[in-house]
């Protein structure tokens, strides 16, 4: 496609179909001349890597018609070029899914005692997590040192990469870089295809399915207060514990008496004790 379909493709992307799990062998020709058999196609983009010169096993396909480009994608998703079933699907996502973004990072070389607190206080900072951190463990629950961060947008884990690589958490000095594919070829994420499809989905208002955070792991537990002065006196002891419900003076004194000479010290009864004194519970 020419500089100016490119930019004609630009304008029409609800006529647009994403088109991927393309054999190296595939060209435009070759894309256009099975897709004229489901819609009028208006061009064809498939971008190329720069180092290479070949295209990224990804394209994109504009119809005439959003008709049209609906009709490929339920039809030509699957079919099979040089043994290889491509992907095909509407470039602007479906509106009632979720996008997904792929902005996932592998956090790695982590200190036994980082948790998933750590991870959250330490890379949120950088942008909206669309899940709770996980670290890896074990069966009783040990670290095993790395862990993962999935953020709602690249740009967020591109200022996590550039800021922690490198940095130290507890006493070690951790790497962080984009995680692996699930698919198992040894692609990772951020890559141009997922980059684009998330623009994609951004201009069409298509967001990310988010998690809730455990309020429990995220959200420190609130601290009683510890009163001084007067109003300690009057509601608890100088030492700053609460005193009775409904203010008063507590129901035992602070210190009992001193033993009578030459008798062992006796343990306060059951009947003495207080829950306002924790040393004597």
């Amino acid at each position: 496609m020419s500089g100016s379909g490119a930019r004609h493709w630009e304008q029409n992307k609800e006529a647009t179909c994403y088109v991927g799990n393309l054999d190296e062998r595939i060209t435009v020709p070759m894309v256009t001349e099975l897709m004229v058999q489901f819609g009028r196609v208006q061009g064809v983009h498939l971008p190329i890597d720069r180092v290479n010169g070949s295209h990224q096993g990804y394209g994109f396909v504009e119809f005439k018609t959003e008709d049209d480009a609906e009709y490929a994608a339920k039809i030509a998703n699957g079919v099979r070029l040089y043994g290889k079933a491509i992907r095909v699907n509407k470039a602007s996502a479906d509106k009632q899914k979720a996008a997904e973004i792929g902005a996932e990072l592998f956090i790695g070389s982590l200190d036994a005692m980082v948790d998933e607190k750590s991870l959250y206080d330490t890379f949120s900072r950088f942008g909206p997590l669309l899940s709770p951190p996980k670290i890896a463990r074990d069966d009783v629950g040990i670290s095993k040192g790395y862990g993962f961060i999935s953020f709602g947008d690249f740009e967020s884990a591109d200022a996590a990469i550039a800021n922690m690589h490198g940095q130290y958490m507890m006493n070690k000095e951790i790497s962080v870089q984009y995680a692996y594919k699930k698919d198992g070829k040894g692609e990772r994420h951020g890559d141009d295809a997922e980059r684009m499809l998330a623009k994609q989905a951004k201009a069409h208002g298509v967001t990310p399915a988010t998690q809730p955070l455990p309020a429990h792991l995220f959200h420190a537990p609130p601290v009683a207060p510890i009163l001084n002065g007067p109003q300690a006196m009057v509601n608890g002891d100088s030492r700053g514990y609460a005193g009775p419900p409904g203010g008063g003076r507590p129901s035992v004194p602070a210190s009992l008496p001193p033993p009578p000479s030459g008798l062992p010290a006796r343990p306060p009864s059951s009947t003495q004790r207080s829950s306002y004194f924790p040393g004597y519970n």
